[in-house]
């Protein structure tokens, strides 16, 4: 379901794939993870799947991507260059991050910024989905 908050009347728009509550009158975005859930390969060509959930991506003048991300056992993000400053949060399970060709442990409460021109890449280690929060400035159409 979309409803979308427009003006003092409101505005509701019906679908049956996702629930998004945009109101601009009191200035938030509400959006639920279950409903932008998308499964699929690991991202930048990594091994194994993972479930991404982006958030915001149709809010009005919202410049930031705003990521969640599950590498399910077995599933690494692939190692690129960052073209961006990015910052990964680890929310649960754990995981070996490769920086510019080197290795260190990740764990839940571990926060890491990218900046441009570094290369990386995430690995899931153990028995437990890696949960990772990823956010980073893009450039949005008006």
């Amino acid at each position: 379901m979309f409803l979308y908050g427009a003006g003092v009347a409101g505005l509701l728009l019906v679908s049956m794939q996702a629930e998004r509550i945009f109101n601009s009158d009191q200035g938030y975005v509400l959006e639920r993870d279950a409903e932008v859930a998308r499964s699929g390969p690991a991202p930048h060509n990594g091994p194994g799947k993972s479930t991404g959930y982006s958030f915001f991506e149709k809010a009005p003048g919202f410049n930031y991507a705003f990521r969640k991300r599950v590498l399910h056992p077995g599933a690494a993000i692939g190692y690129h260059l960052q073209k961006e400053d990015e910052i990964y949060y680890i929310l649960s399970g754990s995981g070996v991050m490769q920086m510019n060709g080197k290795e260190f442990p990740v764990n839940p409460g571990d926060a890491i910024l990218t900046r441009p021109g570094s290369s990386h890449g995430l690995k899931q280690t153990g028995d437990s989905d890696l949960v990772l929060i990823i956010s980073y400035e893009v450039s949005r159409k008006p």
